[in-house]
């Protein structure tokens, strides 16, 4: 890979991992209703479960969905309804009182295969295994596209669960508190647009 396609990559993948998108809206929902340290399964999900992502689909599962496109309408409209679901469990969540509430944040697993129904996800992921990677070096270049989105997705995490958890600290009022995880899960579906247009 070229320094050159290096600096853009890095730009392209900090741009992407640091914008309002779902994983982003679910680590700052969940920062919020359970903090920081309840949420961290959900950051080492999306740090691992996404650049896996990227690295299956540089090593041919794209082409899986190509040959047979009737597998990734069936993940498309399932991951919209998960995704409405979810969206529906933020916007009716209480804030937890403590460790031993009802609620719980998203498990590991559950953050991992949640990538695989982010419709930014996808796009970020066949754009930078399009655009960052050349024929003569590809499989070194999808490693170090997957190693590039590792390191961003970790900053990104933390930035967005720091900061939900820090909202928690200053919502003491209940109805902002409801608020916040209505406009959340409205963020939420509203990233569902662009994946439904397709």
């Amino acid at each position: 890979m070229t320094l050159e396609l290096l600096l853009g990559l890095l730009v392209f993948a900090g741009v992407a991992a640091f914008t309002p998108g779902p994983n982003n809206t679910l680590l700052m929902a969940s920062g919020m209703n359970f903090g920081f340290r309840r949420t961290i399964p959900l950051i080492c999900g999306v740090t691992i479960g996404f650049p896996l992502m990227i690295g299956l689909i540089g090593l041919g599962l794209g082409r899986v969905f190509e040959t047979y496109p009737v597998i990734y309408q069936v993940l498309k409209y399932a991951g919209a309804a998960y995704m409405l679901f979810l969206a529906w469990k933020i916007a009716a969540a209480k804030p937890a009182t403590s460790e031993t509430s009802e609620s719980r944040p998203l498990s590991f697993m559950q953050m991992c295969l949640f990538q695989w129904i982010n419709p930014k996800g996808w796009v970020m992921a066949v754009t930078a295994l399009s655009a960052y990677t050349l024929a003569t070096d590809y499989y070194i270049g999808v490693f170090t596209v997957v190693l590039v989105f590792m390191l961003m997705g970790i900053g990104s995490a933390v930035t967005w669960a720091a900061f939900g958890s820090a909202l928690k600290g200053v919502m003491t009022d209940p109805r902002y508190f409801r608020l916040i995880n209505v406009l959340l899960a409205l963020l939420l579906v509203a990233s569902l647009v662009p994946m439904l247009r397709h």
